[in-house]
């Protein structure tokens, strides 16, 4: 089945050119740093694309600046087809199938090589290969970090790397404070830290270039108001009629930001659920930075293996395969989104030119209403709700489940648990 998806694949990318814009962006940072040139100075093919990252990220880039162009490209593709199928192995870890659910009957590596095949289709997963991004890298990245245990060593420090390669993760170092793992969050400042003072000894003028300047121009990103951009201020962009939604965009980020994360720490310290705070954590991440293209919604993947383990515990799997069809539909791109068109689209296309911010929306109230009921530690729970097992831990013994949710994963051994209360 993945031979046959990536066969398929590489087809249509013979048939149509895949120019892998973002990869030479890389290529030229790296070539930047090696040439000691300007690093935010040049602008790489047609669409006039910049460096858009910080410093640390370009000294990463070097050795893409090395390898002739084709090779590059494959090597590059074929990367990140080894790292979807690492990013379903940690989607399965996080969510945990119950033993005795239909998905944890099947085999592990089955399930990975068929989320694979079947995941190379996603459109922000597509789009991804496509540009030859590195959103599959960093999500592997951060989620190898949050499925560690609690009592782990360094647990954090690459949640920190990651967000001195690309600033988006640093929301899941605020994820870890508010649910208690100061240490672990406490790692993910060093982590960034490292990379801030790693760039500054490289590249001290790029440094201070970014830092106070560049990193604030988001603008210089991209046009916020195309289809590409699937984050709330594209959306209400497109909405209003309007390049720049100002004040209400920001109202609405600032509220979704709190209620996501509060939901996010909810979700784990009420009812101990790792999986749902984790997503509700990454929904409000591309939800309220100013500019997510559509393959920043790479998330898309953990969030449809949370979907499909829940629909694997009840016999209702009406929003997994919703979720699953809005993510393949592509409907922002069929939508009319040439030259200024996407700021003219009527009321009734509007969300289907938004369709991830729409969805993002409706899953933070869903994972609100799922995760209401009985919190954790009560004796009024729900029967049977007390000895969930999974694949990363058992189920704490006496604790409640929401309503129609798997066991709680329990993400820290008993003996890091009395480290761990002092903590988040």
């Amino acid at each position: 089945m993945l031979l046959l998806s990536l066969t398929a694949f590489a087809v249509l990318c013979l048939l149509r050119p895949t120019p892998m814009a973002d990869l030479l962006v890389y290529r030229a940072e790296g070539r930047a740093v090696l040439d000691g040139t300007d690093l935010y100075g040049f602008r790489v093919t047609e669409w006039n694309l910049p460096a858009t990252y910080p410093p640390f990220a370009a000294m990463l880039f070097v050795p893409t600046a090395l390898l002739p162009l084709l090779p590059l490209k494959a090597a590059f593709a074929a990367t990140n087809v080894l790292l979807l199928a690492l990013l379903v192995h940690l989607s399965l870890r996080l969510a945990a199938p119950a033993a005795g659910t239909r998905l944890a009957t099947w085999p592990r590596g089955a399930l990975v090589i068929g989320a694979t095949a079947l995941g190379l289709w996603l459109e922000p997963v597509f789009q991804t290969m496509l540009f030859g991004q590195i959103n599959l890298a960093l999500a592997c990245l951060v989620l190898w970090d949050l499925t560690r245990p609690d009592g782990a060593r360094g647990k954090g420090l690459a949640i920190g790397v990651a967000a001195g390669i690309k600033l988006t993760p640093a929301i899941f170092a605020v994820y870890l404070l508010l649910t208690g793992r100061v240490r672990a969050a406490l790692w993910s400042l060093a982590g960034f830290a490292g990379t801030v003072l790693a760039g500054v000894a490289v590249l001290p003028g790029a440094s201070l270039e970014f830092w106070t300047r560049r990193a604030f121009e988001t603008n210089r990103v991209g046009k916020v108001w195309i289809v590409d951009n699937q984050s709330l201020q594209g959306l209400f962009a497109r909405l209003l009629h309007t390049t720049d939604p100002g004040t209400v965009w920001r109202v609405a980020a600032l509220v979704t930001a709190v209620a996501g994360l509060l939901l996010a720490r909810h979700a784990v310290r009420a009812h101990g659920h790792e999986a749902w705070g984790v997503l509700c954590t990454a929904l409000t991440a591309v939800l309220v930075s100013p500019i997510s293209w559509s393959h920043h919604w790479v998330w898309c993947v953990p969030l449809l293996v949370l979907l499909a383990v829940e629909a694997g515990a009840r016999p209702r799997p009406v929003l997994a395969v919703a979720a699953l069809v809005l993510f393949t539909a592509r409907s922002h791109w069929l939508v009319p989104h040439d030259g200024a068109l996407d700021l003219r689209l009527p009321w009734w296309l509007q969300a289907a030119g938004s369709p991830y911010p729409v969805l993002g929306l409706g899953l933070l109230l869903f994972a609100a209403w799922r995760l209401r009921g009985t919190p954790q530690g009560s004796p009024s729970g729900p029967a049977g709700a007390s000895a969930g097992t999974g694949t990363h831990g058992t189920g704490t013994p006496g604790t409640a489940r929401a309503p129609g949710l798997p066991g709680p994963r329990q993400t820290s051994s008993p003996a890091a648990s009395s480290d761990a209360s002092t903590m988040r």
